[in-house]
């Protein structure tokens, strides 16, 4: 496939050094939330996109008022946003949906991208699976391409565990920016085991405040904030009813026992 005929710029910026988070949806939508907030906070400017018919399949068709829409197929866009000082710029991709196959080419447009745009280092994000509770503080984790990036990684405070497997995109791309000779940094924010199929922001907003840092990023984080105490208070209600509920099925009343043993 020739990424030319698929990757479409609107825009082409000439910073002196760029970033890049690259992001797609994962358990939690841990790098997806992050990557969205970043994009409207900072007003980032779309730039660009890859054609998706080369990726993906629609599988249907959606509804409205009694008239089918046409086949809408996942998008996949650039943004950009220029640091106020410097020349230094910042490329933002998101990806709405991971290909069933081809995700291998689909990475390689991504970085091809980056490399016209001078990124020097690409960034993702992911979810580390723990049996931490949702009450509790999310930590980031940590995994970069070189050993001089683990060791910006330990003074952020990141966990550095040694031996993990990212899944999904926002781990491959990593590695395959690794062999274009790019610097390449996963942050993973902590996610409940019990609760990997709901959206998680406050693991988001745990990898933005390490990622915003790294970036010198100054980013106004009380919106994401709030919303992820609202969905802490949420997980407590549906924790309190799931418990009420198996001690209405499992609990056999005192009365009851005692009716038994006459």
């Amino acid at each position: 496939m020739d990424t030319k005929d698929v990757i479409k710029l609107y825009k082409h910026p000439r910073p002196k050094s760029c970033s890049m988070l690259a992001s797609w949806p994962g358990i939690g939508d841990v790098s997806l939330t992050a990557a969205k907030y970043l994009v409207e906070k900072l007003n980032a400017v779309e730039i660009g996109e890859i054609e998706p018919v080369n990726f993906f399949e629609p599988v249907g068709v959606t509804v409205r008022d009694n008239v089918v829409e046409s086949p809408r197929f996942p998008e996949s866009k650039f943004y950009y946003w220029q640091y106020p000082k410097a020349g230094k710029g910042l490329v933002i991709f998101i990806g709405e949906e991971q290909p069933a196959f081809k995700g291998y080419e689909l990475v390689n447009c991504v970085l091809d991208v980056a490399q016209r745009l001078r990124v020097s280092r690409v960034y993702s994000c992911a979810a580390a699976v723990t049996r931490i509770h949702h009450s509790e503080e999310m930590k980031v984790w940590g995994a970069a391409t070189t050993s001089n990036l683990v060791d910006e990684l330990s003074k952020q405070n990141v966990i550095l565990r040694d031996s993990l497997r990212i899944a999904g995109l926002n781990g491959l791309i990593l590695g395959m920016a690794k062999e274009r000779e790019m610097e390449g940094v996963c942050l993973l924010g902590e996610v409940p085991s019990y609760a990997t199929q709901i959206a998680n922001p406050k693991a988001s907003l745990a990898v933005l405040g390490i990622l915003t840092k790294m970036l010198g990023i100054t980013l106004d984080l009380t919106e994401l904030s709030h919303l992820a105490e609202r969905v802490d208070e949420e997980m407590d209600r549906i924790a309190k009813r799931v418990t009420a509920e198996y001690i209405d099925q499992f609990t056999e009343p005192i009365w009851e026992q005692d009716e038994e043993e006459e």
